[in-house]
């Protein structure tokens, strides 16, 4: 098996069987982004507790690369401090701008690693990370 086609199906079971799709009913932290160039949208919840992200839940609506990087990108972050889930959104970044980036610690990134080639679709793959980022800032700035 070619390495993208493993790349494709990686993200066609993120798509297909997403992680951590729905929201809390309860009043988390959320954010709202829209991409609105293709119409993807995402809805974002964080559970931020003590400098660390307990929890991470995402609903919304787009291609199946916004969406398969909507579930990565909670399971990624999942448990970690704000500093390490920032650290991931930076290097997802740098994913998107070509450079080479090791994702050892959730390997299933890399997957969207070809996403550069396709300028338009960056975009999209960085949408929920952008939401990531958004959220982080406003619990900062709620607690500072």
């Amino acid at each position: 098996m070619q390495l993208d086609d493993l790349y494709r199906r990686v993200i066609m079971d993120h798509y297909k069987n997403p992680r951590n799709r729905g929201l809390f009913e309860d009043d988390s932290l959320k954010v709202e982004l829209n991409n609105p160039t293709c119409g993807d949208r995402i809805t974002l919840q964080l559970k931020v507790e003590d400098g660390r992200v307990k929890d991470a839940r995402y609903a919304g609506e787009g291609c199946s690369i916004s969406m398969s990087s909507a579930s990565m990108m909670t399971e990624s972050v999942k448990g970690r401090t704000v500093e390490e889930a920032l650290d991931l959104a930076g290097r997802f970044s740098r994913l998107m701008q070509g450079e080479e980036v090791n994702f050892d610690d959730y390997e299933d990134i890399e997957a969207l690693a070809g996403v550069n080639k396709f300028p338009a679709r960056i975009k999209c793959a960085t949408l929920a990370w952008n939401a990531l980022r958004k959220g982080i800032d406003e619990e900062e700035r709620q607690h500072s």
